[in-house]
């Protein structure tokens, strides 16, 4: 080729001043020639010497662990934000039994009450009513029996009609019947045993008004009424009185995480500002999606004995499916990304280097991830000690 080039060159007549030119121009087509012949094969074998495998000297590998890879089994689980709520299984509104005005709080929220502990106290002229009709209703129970008695041994004796004496004898049960009426009236009024059985013995009662008792034991968690307020009886609801020892948390779960819920999974339920964790499981999942957020509802049950969950807390929910998932697994540290931030692990190779091989990373369960593509079970690699590796090649 350099001949022919030279041999043109020649049958070019050129005058004197430009011959000088010529060779000058000759030169450089050589110069770029040899460069162009010489830049690929070069270039090509340094980018392959710099993608190389990764070799190590003994003294290195005691750095290094190795991993193989292995089928294995794991439970998936569930993170998202839950908000807790009551157990409204363990809590009830009490509502007022009589009409009237708030004369008394008694409890404040936060309080624990008994069962039956008065929380306010009401005036209401239906109590004053009930405590009358009450007492009337004793007298004349009690009045219409001993008639109905003399007139059963009148007839004995044959001093009155078996007519007079049956009418008698009806009178006497229905005045009773009035009388455990009104006794009824009472205890739907929430009177204390104390001032029932002062009536009852004919003794002169001090009417303190009407009397809002807790139903159940618990916390007074909301207050919902004033001092002076008007209650209407059976409609007014008065107080919230909630069993805290055990609440509800409401997490919402989302798109295919919901296929990996069932109910009676554990669960692990974590507040916002501390690490620690309460234990709960799932209790109910709602039949139907929301559809402004497009999720499930979920219901986790948790014990709350130190009151460490409040109502409307934000908390963390980690749902920890007990269905079995199988797959290859392998250390999270195992996992590493290259410059384009695609992930890969490094392989153990039969001559005892190291070579990279990207793979797909699946469902982290804890301190592993799946591997969904990329690896083989049986195949060994570098579990820690990559990034020495990777920092080696990069140089």
């Amino acid at each position: 080729m350099q001949r022919n080039f030279l041999r043109a060159s020649r049958a070019i007549r050129f005058p004197r001043p430009l011959r000088n030119l010529r060779v000058l121009c000759v030169k450089s087509a050589f110069v770029s020639l040899a460069l162009v012949a010489g830049c690929s094969p070069d270039n090509s074998n340094q980018k392959t010497a710099t993608a190389s495998n990764v070799t190590l000297t003994d003294a290195q590998k005691a750095n290094v662990r190795i991993f193989t890879v292995a089928q294995s089994q794991f439970h998936k689980a569930v993170n998202t934000n839950g908000v807790v709520d009551f157990d409204n299984d363990q809590a009830t509104g009490v509502m007022s039994p009589i009409s009237g005005s708030v004369s008394r709080l008694l409890v404040s929220p936060g309080e624990h009450v008994n069962k039956g502990q008065a929380l306010a106290t009401v005036d209401s002229p239906d109590y004053t009513a009930a405590i009358g009709a009450y007492r009337t209703a004793i007298v004349a129970a009690n009045a219409a029996r001993q008639l109905a008695d003399m007139d059963k041994d009148l007839l004995a004796h044959q001093g009155v009609s078996e007519r007079e004496a049956a009418q008698a004898e009806t009178d006497a049960v229905t005045a009773e019947a009035n009388r455990a009426a009104a006794l009824q009236t009472l205890a739907s009024l929430n009177v204390d045993s104390a001032t029932i059985q002062s009536i009852q013995r004919g003794r002169p009662v001090v009417s303190k008004g009407g009397v809002i008792r807790a139903p159940i034991a618990g916390t007074v968690v909301e207050r919902l009424i004033t001092r002076g307020q008007l209650l209407q009886a059976a409609t007014t609801q008065a107080f919230t009185i909630a069993d805290l020892s055990r609440v509800w948390v409401m997490a919402q779960v989302f798109g295919p995480d919901i296929d990996n819920v069932s109910l009676g999974d554990s669960v692990q339920v974590m507040t916002g500002g501390d690490s620690r964790s309460v234990a709960g499981k799932v209790t109910n999942i709602s039949t139907e999606v929301d559809p402004s957020t497009r999720s499930v509802m979920v219901r986790v049950t948790v014990d709350n004995p130190a009151n460490t969950l409040k109502k409307q807390q934000y908390v963390r929910v980690s749902i920890q499916s007990h269905g079995v998932t199988g797959g290859l697994m392998v250390p999270v540290a195992a996992v590493l990304h290259d410059d384009e931030n695609l992930p890969f692990v490094y392989i153990v190779q039969r001559d005892g280097s190291y070579a990279r091989a990207h793979v797909t990373p699946g469902y982290r369960a804890g301190d592993r991830y799946q591997i969904i593509a990329g690896l083989r079970a049986g195949e060994q690699i570098i579990a820690d000690g990559g990034l020495f590796l990777q920092f080696m090649q990069s140089q």
